[in-house]
């Protein structure tokens, strides 16, 4: 049950300091695999949460049990339902975005797909974007600004696009409630169907994906800042070749270039010499993050040097 804890945020995080980095910049932009790839994991998100349904529902775990798979389920919900989601939005085909909302409501998450569109595009490295980390901010402080600032946030712009369409910012119209009322469906079904233990492992998972989600926003954009009528472009996100980012995450780690060109796929996506480069990998780099002193001394040191 915590196999999938120890693989991704122990073996890889350890590996992710050995391997070289990988700065080519190929891509088969006709080729099928990348948006087959893409699809495969809404259904391994859907196998994923039925296994944690079955195991809570036909076993008994004690306490550390119970946390390990719940969180377990949490790192695949985020390093893989949010990660894959985050490109399928982007997609201007309908069948594809509504693939990355389905991905986002499996882990409780109400307010990215606003939020990151809508918010964070327009205004990253500026005051007005939640999902930028501040020069000095830790990612305790973060993750709580940031989660409840983009669900703000959301609501707002969902409120302005209802009012032109003279409909209350209210109504299950507006993306935020109308995913609030659904995960709330959601529980209830949850706790008529199988238990109350099987709604609080589902919200564990969720938890647990969304601050792997904020943890990802922290490192991306960690002090670096732009005036706001300054276009966006590669030197305002961190970006980092490491193997393990690149290929475990689909690019994810070459957000650089995403925020320059955000209508890319993520596989055509480029590694750029001017961008400001991670000292670790994505999935490293959790690590020192999770110390702010350590982190602090690491980020600030590297933002020294480029100025």
């Amino acid at each position: 049950m915590a196999m999938n804890t120890i693989f991704s945020l122990g073996i890889l995080a350890v590996l992710e300091n050995f391997v070289p980095n990988d700065k080519s910049n190929e891509s088969e932009e006709d080729d099928w695999f990348p948006d087959g790839l893409l699809i495969s994991h809404v259904g391994l998100q859907v196998l994923c949460l039925s296994s944690l349904i079955y195991s809570v529902t036909n076993y008994n775990f004690n306490l550390i049990q119970f946390l390990l798979l719940g969180i377990s389920t949490g790192v695949n919900s985020g390093s893989s339902a949010i990660v894959i989601a985050h490109e399928l939005v982007h997609r201007k085909n309908k069948f594809m975005r509504g693939l990355g909302q389905f991905l986002l409501f499996s882990t409780g998450n109400i307010y990215f797909y606003i939020d990151h569109l809508k918010v964070h595009h327009k205004w990253v490295g500026t005051h007005k974007d939640p999902a930028t980390a501040r020069y000095g901010e830790s990612l305790y402080a973060f993750f709580v600004r940031s989660t409840f600032s983009q669900i703000e946030s959301s609501f707002k712009v969902e409120s302005v696009r209802l009012k032109s369409l003279g409909r209350s910012a209210w109504s299950p119209f507006n993306y935020v409630i109308g995913s609030i009322m659904l995960q709330i469906i959601l529980w209830l079904a949850l706790i008529l169907l199988f238990g109350p233990m099987v709604l609080l492992a589902y919200l564990l998972q969720a938890f647990f994906a969304n601050f792997l989600l904020e943890y990802t926003n922290y490192i991306e954009h960690y002090g670096l800042s732009r005036n706001e009528k300054e276009r966006v472009t590669e030197i305002h996100s961190w970006q980092t070749d490491k193997v393990i980012s690149r290929y475990f995450l689909i690019d994810l780690s070459r957000h650089a270039d995403h925020h320059y060109y955000a209508s890319k796929p993520y596989h055509t996506l480029k590694s750029y010499e001017s961008s400001p480069v991670l000292p670790g990998g994505y999935v490293s780099m959790i690590y020192y993050a999770a110390i702010p002193p350590l982190f602090f001394k690491k980020i600030h040191g590297l933002m020294g040097k480029s100025k």
